[in-house]
């Protein structure tokens, strides 16, 4: 880590109601005392989508180089960072089974926005009683809630 980069907790939820259907992704942002909570809606769309664009817009937040540590309770976005993504790049984009790896562009997108930080990836049970994870699993269904509510109909089930 670079002398004066700062250091930057990232909590991520993603999920949807349906799968596809109505998504929505959340994340906290921690530094020092420093605080931010921040949420979107996608209509329709899948909850992987949903991890990985909740990874997005925290990284998209950051204006300068960071120490960043994201937590996430999802796997495919933990190992795909991990360990998948190197390889997915060496084969031109394609899975072990030769298919095209899904969430490219999103894949694409993390790859871009990581490079300049000093990255830490931890994962999380979710539902487990990790305070930061169950606060992003409110936000993300205060997300969807808000939406449904919008368009005049009631949320359905989680």
């Amino acid at each position: 880590m670079k002398r004066g980069n700062k250091k930057v907790l990232i909590y991520t939820d993603g999920g949807c109601r349906g799968n596809p259907g109505l998504g929505a992704w959340a994340a906290v942002l921690v530094s020092g005392a420093l605080r931010k909570e921040i949420s979107g809606v996608e209509p329709h769309t899948t909850n992987n989508r949903m991890e990985l664009t909740a990874a997005i817009r925290a990284l998209e937040q950051l204006k300068r180089p960071c120490q960043v540590i994201l937590t996430t309770d999802s796997q495919y976005l933990r190992r795909g960072i991990t360990e998948w993504l190197p390889r997915w790049v060496e084969r031109g984009w394609r899975t072990a089974s030769k298919k095209p790896v899904l969430n490219r562009d999103l894949w694409e997108r993390i790859l871009e926005l990581t490079r300049r930080h000093q990255m830490e990836w931890r994962w999380v049970e979710g539902h487990s009683g990790d305070r930061e994870n169950e606060r992003c699993d409110r936000l993300v269904n205060e997300a969807m809630d808000r939406h449904t509510d919008g368009l005049g109909g009631s949320p359905v089930g989680r």
